[in-house]
């Protein structure tokens, strides 16, 4: 990647009963735990298990940037995930991650485990910043985070 260009909004326990159609049995994901090596710039380790049972461990760099920011992921090896894991700053975040089709777009639907759950909110990535101000999301989705301080999974990371 290089760009990332996502927007983020709230889901609550309210806004999902608008929702009767998404069946979490019938719907892809993603077991996730990931840690910060570093705030700013933003370095993030990530192991996700998936629901078809691969395992993928990565090293990720974000620039600055709310809407639109310069991102990079590179694999690691299952050892160095480890050895990283070890050094994280603040508290490893745990979640499951769901894939919605939406459209052309792909909601990512983030559920937080052990101290943040209860939180919960859905991505959707864009190919352009034209395309992300134009979009509009479902009725299930709540407060939109995207400008907002302290809900990056880095801001979470360090509360």
């Amino acid at each position: 990647m290089g760009v990332e260009i996502e927007r983020k909004w709230l889901v609550t326990e309210e806004s999902l009963s608008k929702e009767q159609t998404i069946r979490k049995d019938e719907l892809d994901y993603s077991d996730m735990e990931q840690g910060y090596l570093c705030r700013n710039p933003v370095v993030r380790i990530r192991k996700a298990k998936y629901k078809d049972g691969r395992t993928e461990f990565i090293l990720c760099y974000k620039g600055k940037g709310l809407l639109e920011r310069e991102e990079y992921n590179l694999p690691l090896t299952e050892e160095a995930y480890f050895m990283l894991r070890g050094k994280i700053e603040g508290r490893l975040i745990e979640k499951r991650r769901y894939r919605i089709p939406y459209g052309k777009y792909c909601i990512e639907w983030d559920i937080f485990k052990a101290d943040l759950k209860g939180l919960m909110y859905a991505e959707v990535e864009f190919p352009s910043g034209e395309e992300a101000l134009a979009f509009h999301p479902p009725s299930w989705f709540s407060r939109e985070l995207t400008g907002e301080a302290g809900y990056s999974n880095a801001d979470l990371a360090f509360q």
